[in-house]
């Protein structure tokens, strides 16, 4: 109801909305809330202007809906092919490819990683999500960009900025190492970069940008700030980040993190279902690259610990049934209800 595109296409074809430059993008959020002309009232803005297909958010917003694909997966198929292209050239010419780095576990050992869906590793989640931004800057479709995101115009250090920084892809340990540092000054947790990589490529889907070597280093900024406020509790402020880039200033932070805001429409829910799924998906990825997650062998304080998560799980969700019973009882649950036998004088 109010959708004025669905109804004027095919149902056997997906809606296609027109393409917009980021800058016009960016100029029409804020135009949308200034005040009109005659002065008699502010500009509010039809629903049927705001509205998306359901085939069209599908498709191309992926940070808001769990069964869209993750873009970076996508990015990364074309070299994930390459490689195993040549693993198997390798194995047909007899070439040996190396020692096993995986685990495999036994009748005798069982191999497990502490890395959950809720409480991932922090070091190897890292890796990935660097790895990710890694594939989004290499397989790019285009250099676009704005000002604000631009390294050139907003320095983070007073070090000149090479004059080729627009044109050289920066390599996985570079981009490792600067997302390692903030992290490890501003002791945020692996979820947060979980929360970061939602928060990007949804920066890049809504403002349609491209993440490219001119502005990785403040766009991935830009998400590591908004993520570490939603997220976590006790937030670490701007002033802390300049603590952290000596080079940078407060308003720059102020500035950067009120232009994401707006590209991302000041949409910062991220469902439970999305970020599961950036979960496993950078579980492929790293199993994809042969980044291998910490396996350790099970031995019986391990086991020891994962029975009492388990129990304590258990116990969670048996608390939150009794008291979903007591509130009410429907028709599935008076199976399990006994009664007491009458007594008639």
């Amino acid at each position: 109801m109010g959708n004025t595109v669905s109804c004027c296409v095919s149902p056997e074809s997906s809606p296609k909305l027109p393409s917009r430059q980021p800058a016009e993008r960016l100029e029409e959020l804020q135009t949308s809330t200034e005040v009109s002309d005659d002065n008699t009232a502010p500009y509010l803005q039809h629903i049927s202007d705001r509205e998306v297909p359901d085939e069209l958010a599908l498709e191309s917003n992926p940070s808001d809906h769990a069964r869209a694909s993750t873009i970076f997966l996508s990015k990364s198929q074309t070299d994930v092919r390459d490689k195993r292209k040549s693993n198997h050239i390798n194995h047909i010419s007899h070439v040996s490819p190396g020692p096993l780095s995986k685990k495999y576990s036994s009748c005798s050992t069982i191999f497990i990683d502490d890395n959950t869906v809720s409480q991932p590793n922090l070091k190897s989640t890292i890796k990935c999500v660097t790895l990710a931004i890694y594939y989004h800057i290499k397989n790019r479709d285009s250099d676009r960009s704005l000002d604000i995101f631009d390294e050139k115009l907003h320095p983070l250090s007073r070090e000149p900025v090479p004059d080729d920084y627009s044109r050289v892809d920066p390599e996985h340990k570079l981009i490792y190492r600067f997302v390692r540092t903030l992290f490890s000054a501003a002791q945020l947790t692996a979820e947060c970069a979980i929360v970061t990589l939602v928060y990007l490529e949804r920066l890049l889907t809504y403002a349609e940008l491209d993440i490219c070597p001119a502005n990785w280093k403040r766009i991935v900024l830009g998400a590591i700030l908004l993520a570490s406020k939603v997220w976590d509790d006790q937030a670490v402020w701007n002033v802390d980040y300049c603590q952290i880039l000596k080079d940078i200033t407060v308003e720059d932070m102020n500035e950067m993190e009120r232009h994401f805001l707006e590209l991302l429409q000041f949409n910062i829910n991220v469902p439970a279902s999305v970020y599961a799924k950036y979960y496993f998906d950078l579980r492929q990825l790293a199993d994809d690259n042969n980044l291998n997650f910490p396996l350790e062998p099970l031995n019986n304080q391990r086991a020891q610990k994962l029975e009492a998560i388990s129990r304590l799980c258990e116990d969670k969700y048996k608390d939150l049934s009794r008291a979903a019973m007591r509130r009410s009882f429907s028709a599935d649950n008076l199976i399990g209800i006994r009664h007491s036998n009458a007594v008639l004088s």
